[in-house]
């Protein structure tokens, strides 16, 4: 079974995806896995928080933008994502 990416380069892979995506005004990502080490979920991935804002969230509820960030993730999750909060607004 291959282990999942380190967390530093995982980090540059989901800004890449969401950059790519979504062409966000503002992309943070925040690496929270060090606070879940010893969590049995830890072994699967690492968690992380992603504030992201763009455009393309015009129209769309909470949930469908959700949707569109776990999309564009789809093949991390679980192989190096095991938990994604997400923080998916319009451009202020």
């Amino acid at each position: 079974m291959a282990h999942p990416p380190q967390s530093p380069r995982l980090s540059e892979v989901i800004r890449v995806r969401l950059t790519s995506a979504f062409t966000p005004t503002q992309l943070e990502i925040r690496d929270d896995s060090a606070l879940h080490a010893g969590h049995a979920g830890a072994r699967e991935g690492g968690h992380f928080h992603v504030t992201i804002h763009s455009a393309q969230f015009a129209g769309l509820a909470p949930l469908a933008r959700h949707r569109l960030v776990y999309s564009a993730l789809a093949d991390l999750l679980g192989r190096g994502i095991h938990a994604l909060s997400i923080d998916a607004r319009l451009p202020s």
